[in-house]
This record gives structure tokens, sequence and C-alpha cells, in this order.
């Protein structure tokens, strides 16, 4: 079957999954929005959770959804100030421009296909740069692992200060058969341990036979470019910068979440801590694989709301103008410029040999 046609019904299948998410979780809401409408003696006919949606987008204050926008540049404008500082001991001097649009075509492509941002943000960067792909995987897996560290630290930060807040919701929404939910768990583990101990018997036993393949040749050689580029976090020159860029990356995203609480009346008088508590929320719902947490991210934020006392129907808005001026107006629209982009800003670009950037060490290039 044609690549190409293997994409699109990729595409496909995972854009069904995230609409389908995000339709059931409309229907929960709306059932809801619909009983306080009758409480509130207002008619079906005039109670509509979609439109509410359309009217409290277009009440929104477009100012500050500017704002998460540039908050959005200036958190991937570290991203690729920290990942050109992992790509230099590798011997290459990248341009920030190609860094910085590089990342942005990564977010465009995981509103295609989840999880393939990574691999088309190191091919576009290699085409480009001329540095072999697997060295630029290892790097951000580098930068990975150090935005789970500031994910982690950012959720033990707001336990600690909304612990009480965290507590309660937890005993409000725990399991109601908790025995029966273990049980369950402990056996997909009990499982999962059985197959990997098959897997790992069998490579042991069949070792020689493996390495002799094309296949074991090409993962090895794979695996070790990986490697090398995972080996740049101890060649830094300025350590304390790499972690200045991580730290402003997390806190511009925390800002997104916090800077468009004022373009919307319901959370306008919302503490910095609740949008602390959104914020986290909404990054699990993101990296469940569905199109850019398309379902997910709405469930959670909206559930991440209600513990500060936001009625359903406004919770489950700003949810909705959160993730669309996100996905529409930085990953889509900054998504497609940066494609656009890149061709023009590369035309008759050479990147310099490995050995002379070797010699011009300490140089930036932009």
């Amino acid at each position: 079957m044609n690549k190409y046609l293997v994409n699109i019904l990729k595409f496909l299948v995972f854009l069904s999954v995230g609409l389908g998410i995000l339709y059931f979780v409309y229907l929960k809401y709306n059932a809801s929005y619909l009983e306080q409408c009758k409480l509130d003696g207002i008619a079906d006919a005039d109670c509509n959770l979609v439109q509410k949606i359309k009217d409290d987008f277009m009440s929104a204050n477009f100012f500050w959804i500017f704002m998460v926008i540039i908050a959005f540049t200036i958190s991937n404008i570290s991203r690729a100030l920290r990942w050109n500082m992992l790509i230099r001991p590798l011997g290459y001097k990248p341009k920030l421009s190609n860094a910085f649009l590089t990342i942005i075509v990564g977010y465009f492509a995981n509103m295609f296909l989840p999880r393939i941002g990574e691999v088309a943000r190191a091919a576009t960067m290699s085409r480009y740069e001329k540095i072999p792909t697997e060295k630029l995987l290892g790097t951000i897996v580098v930068g990975r692992v150090v935005d789970v560290i500031c994910f982690a630290l950012a959720i033990g930060l707001t336990v600690l200060l909304e612990y009480d807040t965290v507590l309660n919701y937890l005993s409000e929404n725990q399991s109601e058969t908790p025995a029966e939910s273990g049980s369950f768990f402990n056996s997909i583990i009990f499982y999962a341990l059985i197959g990997m101990g098959g897997i790992a018997l069998l490579l042991l036993l069949f070792r020689k036979q493996i390495m002799q393949t094309a296949i074991y040749n090409k993962v090895a050689g794979f695996i070790q470019g990986l490697w090398e580029g995972v080996k740049t976090v101890k060649d830094l020159d300025r350590p304390w910068l790499f972690v200045l860029h991580s730290v402003n990356i997390w806190v511009m995203y925390y800002l997104m979440t916090y800077l468009c609480f004022f373009a919307f009346a319901p959370t306008a008088g919302l503490s910095p801590m609740a949008a602390m508590m959104a914020f986290v929320f909404g990054a699990f719902g993101i990296l469940i694989p569905s199109p850019g947490g398309m379902g997910t991210y709405h469930f959670f934020t909206t559930e991440a709301l209600l513990i500060y006392g936001m009625q359903q129907a406004d919770a489950f808005s700003f949810a909705n103008i959160l993730f669309f001026s996100i996905q529409l107006g930085c990953n889509i629209l900054i998504g497609l410029l940066s494609v656009l982009l890149l061709p023009w800003l590369n035309k008759g670009y050479i990147p310099a040999p490995q050995k002379q950037v070797a010699v011009e060490a300490g140089e930036v290039s932009v």
C-alpha cells in the first residue's frame, strides 16, 4: 500500500479517536448543562452548549489570546536555544531560526499523527543542517527527559501548595471498588512481566543469530547515534544557561494557561494556583495520544476548574477557548508558516563543515 495512503489512514484514525473522545466529553457536560437550564427555568430550545461555547469564544478578550501566543513563542525560542546547546558538542552549529521553525513543524506534525512530531522535527533539521537524524533524536531524548523532570516538579509544587484541595478532590473521585481495581492492575503487571521475561530469554538464546542480521546492524547503528546525542549533556559549555532555558520553557507553558484566564470573564477572577492546577491537569490530557490532546485535554482541564467552584459549562468553554487558541493560533497557523519559511530561509544555505565548527567554538549562528 502507498505510504502516503497509509499516513492518511493513520491520520483519519487518530482524528476519529480525538473527535470521538471530544464528543463523549461533550455529551457528559451537555447533560449537566441541560439539567442546569431546567433548574434555571430555561427552555431546552434555548439551552445549547455548542452555541454557548461559540458565544463565549467570540466574547473572549483577544488581547489575552495574543499574549498566550507570545508566551508560546518565547517558550519555543528557549527550547530552540536549549536544543542548539545540545547539538553543539556534536560538532555542528545550526541556525537558531532552523531550530525554532523545526520545533514548530514537530508540533504541527503532532496534530496529524500523535507522537510523530519528534521524528518530523529531527528529520526536518537533518535536511537543512546536514546532521544525522539519529544524533538529533538523541539530543531530543535529553530534552524530553529534562521536560519530564520539570513536569514532575510542577506536579510536586502544585500538590505542595494545594495539598488540601488535591486531597479533597482525590477523596471525592476515588474508585468505588479499589480492591477489584487493584487486582485488575496487578494482573496486567504480572502478565506484562512474564511477556517481557519471555522476550528477554529468546533474545538471550538467539543473540548470536540476531547479531548477524542486517536489521540488527541497522538498529545497533541507530542506537549508537542516539547515544552520541544523549552524551552531549555532559559537554555543555554553560549548564546554568541550559537550566535557565528549561525553567523558562515551563514557566511560559504555565503562563499560557494563566494569561488565558483573563480572556474569559468566568475565569478572570481565579487565582494563579487555579491556573497551576488547570495547567498540570491539562498537561496530563495532552500526554494521552489523541491529536493535540483533543477531548482528553478538555476533560482534564474542565475537571481541574470544577475544583475551584466553576460552573461545568463555563469550565468546558474555557477548555475549548484555550485548546483551540493554542492549536489553531500556535500549532497550525505558526506551523504552516514554519513549513513555508524553512525552504525560503535556507535557500542557498550551506551548513559549516563539522571540523570548521570545532575550530570556531564559541561563536553563535542565528
